[in-house]
């Protein structure tokens, strides 16, 4: 209540002073440094070089991607997904659980299956920077908009905000905009990173079925009752994973290694990305998880 009380009492005078106030004020007169420092520097003599700028920026991890052509991308994920489920419910150990273990081990390994599965298949995509401006951005960086006008659209923004702010205080939850659940580019080259591997290990059907094998049989996820079975499960799948291996790859003896090597790496992609990725584009807001349990329960 306390925070929603200072949310609303805030007048014209207490908004001057507010954080966002203060940072829109000091991105104001950087700028205007900035281009008072550049007509005063000297220009470059003949020959010479214009200054670098400084390395080390990070904006390639906050930015926001898309897919290219998300028709395209989409439906090749979405046929994956039917088949990895397929997959999934045609092991015959996995049908001896119960349903409630399988709807835990589904609902943790969907995505890396999906990876796996769309690096079997051989599915490429592209993505492009997400061009979408921010409010903000736009009125620090709009030189034609005069003084007033920039002054009025910080103060409707302000107003904007704090009446958020004002929401969020009084249901306890923050909220999102569309563009900031979009995966970043450092995630997506996680995913394309992973599938590249794949494709240099160059991994036979068989490989992908003992790999597939090891991610859903995980023994370690809260809510398992049957941890001991899963257990023997996955370590199964590994040894036949070995086995194949040394039969078919003897000139390889570090191939099993490079195989599960690659398969650690999954766990650095997260599934929201991939269902922002692959299924939201098509689909809109979908809870994985009720779409999960349909998939599991219906013929596929």
């Amino acid at each position: 209540m306390a925070c929603m009380d200072r949310c609303r009492c805030c007048t014209d005078s207490q908004r001057q002073s507010s954080i966002l106030y203060n940072i829109l004020k000091s991105e104001e007169q950087q700028q205007q440094q900035q281009e008072e420092s550049s007509q005063q520097q000297p220009a470059p003599q003949p020959g010479q070089r214009p200054c670098a700028p400084a390395l080390g920026c990070s904006c390639g991890k906050r930015r926001r991607m898309a897919l290219k052509h998300p028709q395209v991308a989409c439906k090749a994920a979405s046929a994956v997904l039917v088949k990895t489920l397929r997959f999934v419910k045609n092991v015959p150990c996995f049908q001896e659980l119960p349903l409630d273990e399988q709807l835990v081990l589904v609902r943790s390994c969907w995505a890396p299956l999906l990876v796996l599965g769309l690096a079997q298949d051989r599915v490429h995509f592209e993505t492009v920077e997400t061009t979408e401006r921010s409010m903000l951005h736009t009125i620090l960086t709009n030189k034609h908009c005069d003084e007033e006008q920039r002054r009025r659209r910080q103060l409707q923004l302000l107003r904007e905000m704090q009446g958020e702010l004002e929401q969020n205080c009084g249901n306890g939850s923050g909220s999102s905009s569309g563009s900031a659940k979009l995966p970043s580019a450092a995630e997506i080259q996680n995913i394309k990173g992973f599938l590249a591997k794949c494709w240099s290990l160059d991994i036979s059907t068989k490989e992908y079925a003992y790999l597939k094998g090891t991610v859903l049989f995980n023994p370690e996820l809260p809510g398992l009752h049957c941890v001991q079975y899963i257990q023997g499960l996955q370590q199964e799948a590994q040894q036949a994973l070995n086995e194949h291996v040394r039969l078919i790859h003897k000139e390889d003896q570090h191939r099993f290694a490079k195989l599960n090597v690659a398969l650690s790496t999954l766990g650095s992609i997260n599934a929201s990305v991939i269902a922002e990725l692959f299924f939201r584009p098509i689909i809109g807001t979908v809870n994985m998880d009720d779409m999960l349990l349909e998939m599991l329960c219906a013929k596929l």
